[in-house]
């Protein structure tokens, strides 16, 4: 990815745009050893899928812009969170905070930031849990920690995500009020739906398997830093672009 600077950093970049891939593949690495234990142990995988990418250069810029920073590699990797991004859909809100505790509790693994947009949800009706993390990669000479947000959702709130971003473009942030007030109902009926298919998920687990059942849904995790940070911005749009496998 090109990225004109202010002056010439194309080497630091380089650099910084390795250290941002290796760290989506460790986090993508421990998600599908999550993933696999999950099938072997408990016959049951709580991650429908997983997507990355890494933050375009004119999301990247259009961030410093509004803090009113420089363009440089320097001020990329200390002010802008989200340049390595991971998302993690599941099929239930308990997967959601089975993964997030099963993350936080991997020793190489930093929790930064946490945002909980399920138990808070954003006043547009955006619903996620949202993680910045920091993990050590080494290369030949040094470790370097470095940062990854993670997004960790249902396949009803992506549903959602994704048609709500859409129409964000499609009306460049002004959409009329009526349908703004539309995607807040289908907000709260994504919401309720996930709720009546985790309870009948859960019903199913107790009546098939009684002895050390456990319901992590009012378990979330609770961290002492828990700060807004920048994906989400004022009116509650997810500035960020699609992520790929």
């Amino acid at each position: 990815m090109d990225l004109p600077m202010f002056r010439d950093e194309t080497k630091e970049w380089n650099h910084a745009l390795l250290l941002y891939d290796s760290a989506l593949k460790e986090i993508d690495t421990k998600l599908q050893i999550l993933s696999n234990e999950f099938k072997v142990e408990h016959q049951y995988n709580p991650i429908e899928h997983i997507t990355s990418r890494i933050k375009s250069f004119e999301s990247i810029a259009k961030k410093l812009r509004k803090d009113q920073r420089e363009l440089t590699v320097e001020n990329i990797i200390k002010y802008v969170n989200d340049v390595a991004g991971i998302r993690v859909i599941c099929s239930f809100t308990s997967d959601i905070y089975r993964i997030a505790n099963a993350i936080s509790k991997q020793s190489d693994v930093k929790i930064l930031k946490v945002k909980d947009f399920i138990m808070n949800p954003k006043p547009n009706g955006y619903r996620s849990y949202h993680m910045i993390v920091a993990i050590p990669i080494f290369l030949s000479n040094k470790m370097t920690e470095t940062k990854v947000e993670i997004q960790i959702r249902t396949i009803a709130m992506d549903f959602w995500a994704s048609l709500e971003h859409k129409i964000y473009y499609k009306f460049e942030g002004n959409a009329p009020e009526h349908i703004r007030e539309e995607l807040k109902v289908c907000s709260e009926i994504t919401a309720t739906l996930d709720k009546r298919m985790h309870d009948l998920n859960e019903e199913i687990k107790l009546i098939s398997s009684p002895d050390g059942y456990i319901d992590y849904t009012y378990n979330p995790v609770k961290y002492v830093n828990e700060e807004y940070y920048g994906t989400i911005v004022e009116d509650g749009i997810v500035d960020g672009e699609p992520y790929h496998k």
